[in-house]
């Protein structure tokens, strides 16, 4: 059985997934503000090809936009992955922004 780790690298600006210790994929982002509004744009998912089909990628993203929603973030979905992902979980529809 495997273990799964989810980080958020601010450093790096970029949301991390781990598989038994191994770093699988990512979702990075650029990070703004423009007024009283905070704004992450999800630019990039990547998925390293030895984890493809796991649903790395959909696990990562969840993590983000949970995360940007806590901290009070609204989201661009630059990246289409992420912008297919918020389709499809409509719940985070009103992240967008």
């Amino acid at each position: 059985m495997s273990s799964t780790r989810l980080e958020h690298n601010t450093d790096a600006t970029r949301y991390e997934i781990y598989l038994d210790d191994t770093l699988a994929g990512y979702a990075d982002y650029a990070e703004r503000v423009e007024g009283d509004k905070k704004i992450r744009d999800i630019q990039h998912t990547l998925t390293f090809p030895e984890f493809r089909g796991r649903g790395v990628a959909a696990q990562v993203v969840e993590f983000a936009l949970n995360d940007a929603r806590a901290q009070g973030f609204s989201i661009i979905p630059t990246c289409w992955y992420v912008e297919k992902y918020i389709a499809a979980n409509p719940e985070y529809a009103d992240l967008v922004g």
